[in-house]
């Protein structure tokens, strides 16, 4: 599984604009490759709402290009004007983002002392990592982590009792963590469980209009439907419009602007501490929603009625107060209005949360200190975390139905808890308990159930996958496992914190849809390219079915699209994106996109590394966007948002 690029040149070493102290599982030390700094910022815009100013150049004429040389393989952004190397980089060493790090000594100011802030990207070389939100790195410079240790009572166990929960936290910081390896053989018992079952409420999230995540981690596809993205008349693209990034508050060196959206007549994007709705073709702000602080967490799914879920900090953080992530909020895309704000507490304490979703009818929220739920159109308590238990959700999949990842047992003898929860009650309908020794499972899809683990770190390159299970969501048993080693396979799964957040991977079909690594296109040249290849659910096996990304492109499965998969094709240094759709029978691709070859436009375009940043695509616009806001800029103009459209 890929690695990102090393960044163009050092940033400066200092503590970035942390998360709050928060009780987190123990972590073991693993450097981490660096990846493509996030887009420093620009001037945020200060009137009311307007169209967004348009950047330099991003529209004008090609612009006479250098000669290709060879150059290293597909996903090495390049300078503007600059020929690529002669040949392939060697790649970082060391397993990337994903693995469990060693706790750190409190840094400077902003020190965060729970988990990273969404979509974290590498911190400066030589420092330990731990992935943020959404399957990412903390920025260069962001300070990592402390990492208490998690007492558990008891022994592991099964049940949840409606909303049992987090064991009591204990603030002790450890040296290092134990990762206990286990074997590569799973049971399949459901174990004996007391709760009542019932009947899970339907899914509410709508598919195949853009609304699904990038990664391809939505619903799954689970009502196939038909295929609505329909090729142009005229493929080429155009700059619909590009957001200036914002620009921190003195002092900051970077902050989290995490969470897209996007619904038949909005693109809406998370700022510093507001969300502004954009019209999908100009830009024009139509509404701007102000937060009391940063969004921390969002869930991609978006219900019929254009309703997200977010978790938010309470406030705006400071040199002494950072803030805990302890606000989830309903917020209508539409309107562009807050529908309401709750919080949960563990004891005593506020819980800050590390995830969010929708499913069900349900909005929940998962933590290091257990669950939380509430009905999505009243905002009434349906679960909060018990103490009094030996297990915690520590986070959830959405869409379809409601799935929680359940940890139970002390950290050295953890054990996953694949659960169907009834979305209203949060009985248990079926379970899977993978082996002991497995810290971390990502849901990939709610329906059908299919989630993502590194078994026994064997993936070895901090992708956080080695093996995808198929599970019956009825039953709780294991259809097929599906090997996918990280030295054959790019996808990646943040299970740690973010438990829902995976790219380079989607499923629908019966099938999971997943980009292959880089390899070299074959010849003398030192071209390179990918495929998305497919995995039948049912057996685990390959069904033959490849999609290639041409030379030098790198292909990414976004989302599906009925029966069809869409795929976002990154371009070599001198060429603009694609967007395709594959056939879900033939895997005959359907050029939908083709972006800009002009010098501006790649450069910000190239900024958008699809592990690394959001994409959301539909109904023929692609929305890319950055998820931090940084001070690490040495340009005169940096953008959070570019748009594309062919009509």
């Amino acid at each position: 599984m890929s690695q990102p690029p090393p960044p163009p040149n050092q940033p400066p070493q200092q503590p970035g604009f942390g998360p709050p102290q928060e009780p987190s599982e123990p972590q073991t030390p693993a450097p981490s490759a660096p990846a493509t700094p996030p887009t420093p910022p620009g001037q945020p815009p200060q009137q009311p709402p307007q169209q967004p100013p348009a950047g330099p150049d991003l529209n004008k004429a090609p612009q006479p290009q250098p000669q290709p040389q060879p150059q290293p393989g597909y996903g090495y952004p390049q300078a503007p004007g600059t020929p690529p190397p002669a040949g392939p980089p060697t790649p970082p060493q060391g397993p990337g983002y994903g693995y469990p790090q060693q706790p750190q000594p409190p840094a400077g100011y902003g020190y965060p002392a729970q988990q990273p802030g969404p979509y974290g990207q590498p911190g400066p070389y030589g420092q330990p990592q731990q992935p943020g939100p959404y399957g990412q790195q903390p920025p260069y410079g962001y300070a990592q982590p402390t990492v208490p240790m998690q007492a558990q009572a008891g022994q592991p166990g099964g049940g949840r009792k409606f909303n049992s929960q987090v064991a009591i936290i204990v603030s002790a910081v450890v040296a290092i963590a134990l990762i206990v390896g286990g074997g590569v053989w799973y049971a399949n018992s459901s174990g004996k469980d007391d709760d009542k079952q019932t009947t899970a409420e339907g899914g509410d999230t709508k598919g195949g209009k853009g609304d699904g995540k990038e990664g391809g981690s939505g619903d799954g596809g689970a009502g196939v439907g038909k295929a609505e993205e329909k090729a142009p008349a005229a493929t080429g693209s155009k700059v619909l419009f590009q957001v200036p990034s914002p620009k921190v508050p003195k002092g900051v060196t970077t902050i989290s602007i995490a969470g897209s959206w996007l619904t038949d007549s909005v693109y809406a994007k998370s700022g510093l501490s507001e969300i502004t709705g954009y019209d999908r073709k100009t830009g024009t702000k139509k509404w701007m929603l102000d937060l009391p602080g940063p969004v921390c967490a969002a869930t991609p799914h978006v219900t019929e009625d254009n309703r997200t879920a977010i978790a938010h900090k309470p406030a705006m953080p400071s040199k002494t107060n950072p803030q805990a992530c302890t606000e989830v909020a309903v917020i209508d895309l539409a309107a562009g209005t807050k529908v309401w704000t709750k919080n949960a507490k563990s004891g005593t304490m506020p819980v800050s949360f590390n995830n969010v979703t929708i499913g069900g009818g349900t909005v929940a929220a998962g933590s290091t200190s257990g669950g939380a739920a509430w009905d999505l159109a009243t905002g009434d308590e349906r679960w909060a975390p018990k103490t009094s238990d030996s297990c915690y959700d520590a986070g959830y999949g959405g869409g379809a139905k409601l799935v929680a990842v359940r940890k139970c047992g002390s950290y050295d003898q953890r054990q996953l808890h694949i659960q169907n929860v009834d979305p209203k009650s949060g009985d248990i309908l079926a379970e899977y308990k993978m082996d002991e020794g497995i810290e971390y499972a990502a849901v990939v899809s709610t329906d059908p159930l299919v989630v993502a683990a590194d078994v026994g770190d064997s993936a070895g390159d901090g992708s956080g996958i080695s093996d995808f299970f198929s599970i019956d969501n009825k039953t709780g048993k294991l259809r097929a496992r599906l090997s996918a080693p990280g030295d054959e396979f790019a996808a990646r799964c943040d299970a740690i914190y973010r438990v829902e957040n995976c790219t380079g991977v989607t499923v629908g079909n019966d099938r999971l849809y997943i980009a292959t690594e880089e390899h070299d296109s074959g010849g003398e040249s030192y071209s390179q390219t990918n495929e998305v290849v497919a995995f039948d659910l049912a057996t685990g096996k390959q069904t033959g079915q490849r999609a290639d990304a041409g030379e030098n492109y790198e292909i990414f499965p976004l989302r599906m699209d009925g029966p069809n998969v869409i795929a976002y094709k990154r371009p070599p240094y001198d060429k603009g994106g694609q967007v395709v759709s594959i056939d879900g029978e033939s895997f005959e691709e359907t050029l939908l996109m083709e972006n800009p070859a002009t010098e501006a436009v790649r450069d910000v375009e190239s900024r958008m590394s699809p592990d690394y940043s959001e994409i959301q695509f539909g109904q023929g616009g692609l929305y890319m966007s950055s998820v931090y806001a940084s001070d690490f800029t040495s340009r005169e103009k940096e953008y959070s948002v570019i748009a594309f459209g062919t009509e």
